[in-house]
C-alpha cells in the first residue's frame, strides 16, 4: 500500500534530563508565516482525519511541537496535557521511570500502583500496541515520534477496558520508500542541586526496494541525580529494654537517583502491492535506575536518609505486526504485538521497621539460629516478569460514505510473575525454635511474595456513523466484553506455611499455595455521538458514552473467616459531554473546548491493609466529575505564535467512602465523607506559551521561547486520616525559556526548565501503613532546574 512521504524535522532536544516543567503542548502544529494554522492530521478513531473534524477533545502534540517543547517522555507529555495527571508507587518500587499509572479528567482514587491491584483507567498505546503493564507504563523516548494524541473521555468502545477515562497514543514515523532520511541529536546539560545530564538519538531510513524500506532509532540517555542520601542513623528499642543502633556510614551518596538508559527500535515495511502491506517491528530497552525519586522532608530538601542498596533493572521488548489491506471496498487492518519485561528491584525498607518499633517494640525481635538478637532492618528483593500478547482484527468502510462504519475483534493476555522477597540477613532457620524464622526453602526471608497473575480480556465491536444531512451526523457504538483474571500462589511468613496453605506448592519456588483466587465477568460499553457541522470551519458535538474496568482478585487472608476477601467488582464510567472545535480569522485562530459531567459508579479503591498488603473495594457510593478543557492557538502577526490550553476538574465523592464495607456507611463514620475531592488530580491545570521566530542575517532561522504551567493543589490517598498524615501537595507554577538558531540541515538550541527551580509536588507516599504504625510521607517532586544544549542535523 503506497503511502505519500511526510517528512518531518527531525531536530529533537530531547536531552537526558529534561524537563520538569512546562510551556504549552497539544497545539496544532504552526505554519511559517501567513497561511494559517496548519492540518493536522490524527487517528483517534482508528481512521485518518483532520484533528479539527474529531468530534472528540483529542490533544495532538506534533513533531514539532515535541521538538519545541522538549519532551523526551511521558513525565514530560503529562506536564503539557492539562487533563493528564500520574502517580507513581513509590512502596516497592524507587518512584522512578516506567511505574505511571496514569489517570485523565480526575478519574483517579489512589496511588497504590501494587502488583495485585486493579489495572490503570487510561491505555497506553504504540502506534497499534498496548504498552501499558499490570503495574505501570514502559518509558519509551520519544524521538522520531510523528505526535502524541491524547484522547480525553471513555473511549471503550473502540479502545476497551483500560480506556474507562482515556487513551495515550504515541505514534512513530514509518518507514518510507520514496528517499534516504537519517538525523542525530546529542545533547548535555545540568541539574541544578544535581549533575550532569547527557544522551544522544539517531534515526535512519533506509529505502530497501522500491516496496521495501527500514526505519532504526536508537538512543542512549543519562539523567543526572538530583536527591542526596546523606548519613542518618536509626535506633530500634526493644522489648527488654536494650537497644541498637545503626547507620548508613557505607551507603551515603550525592545526585543518588541516576537514570542509564540504552534501547533501539526498527520497522519494516513491504508494500505487497497497491492494496495489500505489512509492517513487522521491534522495539526493546534496558533502563538502570539508582536510589529513589522522592525526598524525605524532615531530612531535607531533596534528600534521604536511606541504608540499604535501591536500583530497579528494567530490561524489556516488545515484538508486533501489523498487515493492512483491502477486502473488496473495506479496509483490513490486523494488528498484533507480543512484550517481555523483566525488573530486578532493590528496595530500602528502613522506615517500614522503625516505625513498627515505634509502635510494637516486639515486631522486630529477630534472632540468628544460636538466639543472638540480630539487625531487624528490611529491604525488599523484587524479581518481577511481566508479558503481554494483544491481537485486534477490524474491518472499516471508506470514511467518505454516507453510512460508514468499523467492526472488529479483540483478545488479550497478559501475566505477571510476582517474586518479592523481604529479607533480614541472618534470620533463624525453621525448625530452630527462634519466635520467628526464615520461609522454608528462602534464607533470611522474614516474608515472601511469590505469585502469578494472569489477566485475560476478549471484546468484540462495532461503530457506525450516518450522515443524516450533508452537516449532520450521527454515531452510535458498542462493545461487548469479557474477563478472566486469575491471582495464586503464596505469600505471608513462615507461619503460614502450616495456618493457611492448602497445597503443597507455589508457583515459583514457594513453601506452599496460599492463594489462589480469581473473578471473572461480562458486559457491554457503548457510545453514542450527534455531530453539526455549523460551516467548514466550526463543529459542534454532543456525546453520551461508557467506560468500563474490569473486577479482580483479592489476596488479602481475612482471620475471621478463614477465606481470602472476595474479589472486587468492576467499575464503570457515564459520561455526558458537549463540545466544540472551531477556526477563525482565515485559520489564524483556533478555539476548541468541552464541557463534561462524568459518573463514575462502584470504582475500585486500592489501599494498604495488614502488613501493607494491598486491599481493593469498591466505592459504593461512587464518584462525580464536572469539569471544562480549552485549547486555543493564536497567529497575531508573523513569526509570532500565542497558546495556552487548560482544564477544570471539580471530582468528589457522591456518597461516604468506608472501608469497612459491612458497616452501614454514613458521614459520620466514614473514611471519606461525601463531598471529598478524588486525589491526584488537581482541580485547575493550565499552560502557555509565547514563540517568535525570525530570518536572521537572511540564511539563519531563530527563535525565542517562553511558557509557563500552574497546577492547584492535591492530594495523594482518598482518606481524610491518611491525608492528615501525607500532607497536601502544594500548588505551583513553572516557568520555562528556550531559544536557538538553525540553518539548512542543523540547529542549535540552548534551554532552560523550571527555570527559577520550583519544587512542584507531584505526588506523596510512604512505606508504613497509618493506624498500623507510624508515618513517614516522601515527596516526588519536579526535577530542579535544568540548563541544556542540544545540537541536531538531518540528512
Amino acid at each position: 500500500m503506497r503511502r505519500l512521504s511526510v517528512k518531518t524535522s527531525m531536530r529533537f532536544a530531547i536531552g537526558p534530563a529534561l524537563l520538569a516543567s512546562t510551556m504549552l503542548a497539544g497545539v496544532p502544529a504552526l505554519a511559517q508565516g501567513s497561511g494559517g494554522i496548519e492540518e493536522v492530521v490524527v487517528t483517534a478513531q482508528k481512521r485518518s482525519e483532520d484533528l479539527q473534524k474529531v468530534p472528540m477533545q483529542v490533544q495532538a502534540i506534533t513533531a514539532q511541537k515535541l521538538e519545541d517543547l522538549h519532551l523526551r517522555d511521558f513525565t514530560d507529555f503529562a506536564l503539557y496535557m492539562p487533563n493528564v495527571t500520574y502517580a507513581v508507587s513509590g512502596q516497592g518500587s524507587n518512584g522512578g521511570p516506567g511505574f505511571s499509572n496514569i489517570t485523565m479528567r480526575g478519574i483517579a482514587s489512589d496511588q497504590n500502583g501494587n502488583h495485585s491491584g486493579p489495572v490503570p483507567t487510561v491505555g497506553v498505546y504504540f502506534d497499534e500496541a498496548p504498552i501499558t503493564t499490570i503495574n505501570g507504563t514502559l518509558d519509551i523516548p520519544a524521538y522520531d515520534i510523528a505526535r502524541v494524541e491524547a484522547l480525553s473521555g471513555p473511549q471503550g468502545t473502540l479502545y476497551g477496558a483500560s480506556a474507562e477515562s482515556g487513551v495515550i497514543r504515541i505514534i512513530s514515523n514509518k518507514p518510507n520508500t520514496d528517499e534516504f532520511e537519517a538525523s542525530y541529536d546529542v545533547d548535555i546539560n545540568s541539574v541544578a542541586h544535581g549533575g550532569i545530564g547527557y544522551g544522544a538519538h539517531g534515526m535512519v531510513n533506509i529505502p530497501i526496494s522500491d516496496n521495501v524500506a527500514l526505519r532504526v532509532v536508537a538512543w542512549d540517555e543519562h539523567d543526572a541525580g538530583y536527591i542526596d542520601n546523606v548519613f542518618g542513623t536509626r535506633t530500634y528499642n526493644f522489648d527488654d529494654g536494650t537497644s541498637m543502633t545503626i547507620d548508613n556510614a557505607g551507603r551515603t551518596k550525592n545526585n543518588y537517583n541516576t537514570v542509564n538508559k540504552l534501547g533501539g527500535r526498527a520497522a519494516l515495511e513491504i508494500d505487497l502491492n497497491d492494496n495489500w502491506t505489512i509492517t513487522p517491528t521491534i522495539m526493546g530497552q534496558t533502563e538502570n535506575s539508582d536510589g529513589v525519586f522522592g525526598y524525605d522532608p524532615s531530612v531535607g530538601d531533596l534528600k534521604v536518609q536511606h541504608y540499604l542498596p535501591e536500583y530497579v533493572h528494567d530490561k524489556w521488548y516488545q515484538a508486533g505486526l501489523t498487515i493492512q489491506g483491502k477486502i473488496a471496498n473495506l479496509d483490513f487492518t490486523y494488528a498484533g504485538s507480543y512484550m517481555d519485561r523483566k525488573v530486578h528491584s532493590s528496595a530500602d525498607y528502613a522506615d517500614y521497621t522503625f516505625w513498627y518499633d515505634q509502635s510494637y517494640p516486639s515486631y522486630v525481635n529477630f534472632y540468628d539460629n544460636a538466639g543472638g538478637r540480630i539487625d531487624p532492618t528490611q529491604h525488599i528483593l523484587g524479581n518481577d516478569h511481566f508479558t503481554k500478547e494483544s491481537h485486534e482484527v477490524r474491518l472499516a468502510s471508506s470514511k467518505d460514505d454516507r453510512f460508514r462504519f468499523q467492526i472488529g475483534g479483540f483478545y488479550e493476555k497478559q501475566t505477571h510473575f510476582i517474586l518479592q522477597d523481604y529479607v533480614i540477613p541472618g534470620l533463624a532457620d525453621p525448625g530452630t525454635g527462634q519466635p520467628t524464622m526464615h520461609v522454608t526453602g528462602w534464607p533470611d526471608t522474614l516474608w515472601l511474595t511469590d505469585e502469578y497473575r494472569t489477566d485475560k480480556d476478549w471484546a468484540g465491536f462495532g461503530e457506525v456513523s450516518y450522515d443524516i444531512l450533508p452537516n449532520l451526523t450521527v454515531t452510535g457504538g458498542i462493545r461487548f466484553y469479557g474477563y478472566d483474571n486469575s491471582l495464586k500462589g503464596f505469600y505471608g511468613f513462615n507461619s503460614y506455611e502450616t495456618s493457611r496453605c492448602f497445597a503443597p506448592t507455589s508457583v515459583d519456588n514457594g513453601p506452599c499455595t496460599d492463594l489462589n483466587s480469581s473473578a471473572k465477568g461480562s458486559g457491554e460499553t457503548h457510545k453514542v455521538n450527534v455531530t453539526w457541522n455549523v460551516s467548514d470551519t466550526k463543529l459542534l458535538y454532543a456525546t453520551y458514552s461508557t467506560g468500563f474496568r474490569p473486577g479482580g482478585a483479592n489476596r488479602v487472608y481475612d482471620p475471621i473467616t478463614g477465606k481470602v476477601l472476595p474479589a472486587y467488582q468492576p467499575d464503570s464510567l457515564d459520561n455526558y459531554e458537549i463540545g466544540w472545535k472551531t477556526s477563525w480569522y482565515d485559520n489564524t485562530l483556533q478555539f476548541n473546548g468541552a464541557f463534561y459531567y462524568e459518573d463514575w459508579k462502584n470504582f475500585q479503591f486500592p489501599f494498604l491493609g495488614p502488613n501493607s498488603v494491598t486491599i481493593v473495594g469498591n466505592a459504593k457510593g461512587g464518584a462525580t466529575v464536572k469539569g471544562f478543557e480549552y485549547e486555543v492557538t493564536w497567529l497575531p502577526i508573523d513569526g509570532l505564535t500565542l497558546s495556552s490550553n487548560g482544564a477544570y476538574n471539580e471530582a468528589d465523592l457522591d456518597g461516604p467512602y468506608c472501608r469497612d464495607q459491612s458497616v452501614v456507611c454514613t458521614n459520620a463514620v466514614a473514611n471519606s465523607p461525601s463531598g471529598t475531592q478524588l486525589p491526584i488530580t488537581p482541580k485547575w491545570k493550565i499552560n502557555g506559551t509565547a514563540r517568535y521566530q525570525w530570518l536572521l542575517g537572511g540564511d539563519y532561522h531563530a527563535h525565542v521561547q517562553g511558557s509557563v504551567l500552574h497546577s492547584s493543589g492535591t492530594w495523594s490517598d482518598l482518606r481524610l486520616f491518611e491525608r492528615s498524615l501525607l500532607g497536601h501537595n502544594k500548588p505551583y507554577t513553572m516557568f520555562d525559556f528556550t531559544t536557538g538558531i538553525d540553518k539548512d540541515n542543523w540547529s542549535l538550541e540552548l534551554y532552560i526548565k523550571n527555570a527559577f527551580d520550583e519544587r512542584a509536588q507531584l505526588g506523596r507516599y510512604a512505606e508504613c501503613t497509618p493506624g498500623t504504625c507510624g508515618y513517614e510521607p516522601y515527596i516526588l517532586a519536579s526535577q530542579p532546574r535544568t540548563i541544556g544544549l542540544t545540537w541536531s542535523q538531518k540528512f
